[in-house]
């Protein structure tokens, strides 16, 4: 039972809690601690971030990757008649020029109901085989009709289905009824629509359709054609009026009176975009990394504690915090090294057997480091030159960035760069971890568990030294109490003679 001074008169409940926080100062010093590797942890998984946005950058996930063939591939393609024939290279790997000549146009196939349509009562399962045009290998295609479906919601099933066609429900002219309508998603002359299910088959003729044998009959005015071009003089058909051959994709667009000249050179500004684009990114990111790692300690500015917090405005607390957050990186080890990895695999030669003289190093291309030393290892570009050594070999500076080496003197750029990187988050991790380690996977984390259960004992000891104090306090007022009890009953016999 604790007494709160009723009979010394004393504020006992602040005198406790004056003498606790004098006590609570070592568990307040481990709780800053605490918080002090909590938010160097962050700060370390924040910069395997950015180690990782830089290196996805580099990944072949990136469709822009400097470490992809494709990047430096590149092709501006230009058509001597865009309204008739445009191309796009694909996957071009030299520069090319074709000429194509457009005699017909590839056209689609339609089938068109000869009665009006009525939907067949009850729920059915169609059951089709569709081959598309160019296509050898039918595909099964099934669609649901519900009981009670009406002709709109059967339309509306059709499209949504693999079928490949678009249904419409119109009225052609010269007929005297609404007709079913469909037409092939995919132009060409061989494909067709078959059912050998006589549910099927039966539907389909509720529609207004007929078959011929096995297959949906088509609109003998509609059956579908695939275009007939001269390619560089030669003749030959392609079943859709977009096509891709060695890389390249042409799209027909009309007919022709005389040939188109369509023409491919390097996509220089495209190369350099990616390439720019990298350094940026890679110049942000050390920088980012540079600043954390050379970033000003204020030792005296500790985090705050619970009654700190309580005695300040939100302002002064962002403040304080962002003084006791800054510098928990300085100078750190695993950080700067990987930097200065990450210099030295840019600026070593590459000397593997497929590197072209003058595009064996980032300077060949004019790509250097700053002369700026508080830019700390940040490069520069002279576009000038980049672009000309692109032009005159964009498979050269390709190597540069990806020789395949068995050593990081012959291994490209961008392998040794991501290398580095992995080597690095590595580290970091080792000492900081990531969202899906337990703490006792790495250093900070032990340190945490550590200061937990240093943190439990101490609140356990708090509590018993609390407990303490109210008791000697207790004590001291029940010996008062005593005493005043004593007084008056020694008044009273006093006052009685």
């Amino acid at each position: 039972m604790r007494i709160g001074g009723l009979a010394s008169g004393m504020d006992i409940d602040t005198m406790v809690s004056d003498l606790m926080k004098a006590e609570r100062m070592g568990v307040d010093k481990l709780k800053q601690k605490k918080t002090t590797f909590e938010w160097q942890r962050d700060n370390y998984r924040d910069m395997n971030k950015l180690l990782k946005e830089l290196d996805d950058m580099l990944s072949p996930i990136n469709k822009n990757s400097l470490t992809l063939q494709s990047t430096f591939n590149k092709k501006a393609v230009s058509s001597s008649n865009e309204g008739a024939v445009s191309a796009k290279a694909i996957s071009a790997g030299a520069n090319f020029s074709t000429s194509i000549e457009v005699t017909t146009l590839a056209t689609a196939a339609s089938w068109k109901g000869t009665k009006a349509p009525v939907v067949e009562a009850g729920a059915k399962e169609l059951l089709f085989k569709v081959t598309d045009p160019g296509s050898s290998t039918p595909r099964d295609v099934k669609i649901s009709i519900a009981e009670g479906d009406t002709l709109d919601q059967v339309l509306n099933k059709i499209n949504s289905s693999s079928l490949g066609v678009s249904a419409i429900k119109a009225k052609v002219t010269g007929d005297a009824f609404e007709s079913i309508i469909m037409t092939s998603s995919k132009t060409g002359a061989s494909g067709a629509i078959s059912s050998t299910d006589a549910n099927t088959q039966s539907f389909m003729n509720s529609l207004g359709f007929s078959f011929s044998g096995n297959n949906l009959a088509k609109d003998p005015t509609k059956l579908g054609s695939n275009a007939t071009i001269k390619l560089n003089g030669y003749a030959m058909d392609q079943a859709s009026n977009t096509f891709t051959m060695n890389g390249v994709e042409y799209n027909l667009n009309q007919k022709t009176t005389e040939p188109v000249n369509i023409s491919s050179t390097t996509d220089v500004d495209s190369i350099v975009d990616s390439v720019v684009k990298f350094v940026d990114k890679y110049n942000e990111i050390i920088g980012k990394i540079n600043g954390e790692i050379s970033e000003d300690r204020y030792r005296s500015y500790q985090p705050l504690t619970d009654t700190e917090r309580e005695s300040l405005s939100d302002k002064q607390v962002e403040q304080w915090e962002e003084k006791a957050k800054s510098g928990l990186l300085k100078n750190d080890s695993i950080l700067a090294s990987g930097l200065n990895k990450m210099r030295t695999d840019f600026y070593a030669p590459v000397n593997g057997t497929g590197n072209v003289s003058g595009y064996t190093q980032l300077s060949d291309i004019g790509i250097k480091t700053t002369s700026n030393y508080m830019e700390k290892g940040k490069l520069i570009i002279d576009e000038t030159k980049l672009r000309e050594k692109i032009q005159a070999n964009p498979s050269a500076v390709f190597e540069l960035f990806n020789s395949k080496g068995t050593t990081p003197e012959t291994s490209g750029l961008a392998g040794r760069l991501r290398a580095t990187i992995k080597d690095t988050i590595t580290r970091v991790e080792a000492k900081a971890g990531n969202s899906l380690m337990t703490t006792q996977k790495f250093s900070i984390g032990k340190n945490l568990d550590s200061l937990d259960t240093q943190i439990d004992r101490f609140e356990d000891r708090l509590v018993q030294i609390e407990d303490r104090y109210w008791r000697q306090f207790s004590a001291m007022e029940s010996a008062i109490q005593r005493a005043n009890a004593q007084s008056a009953q020694l008044a009273n016999f006093g006052g009685g003679n």
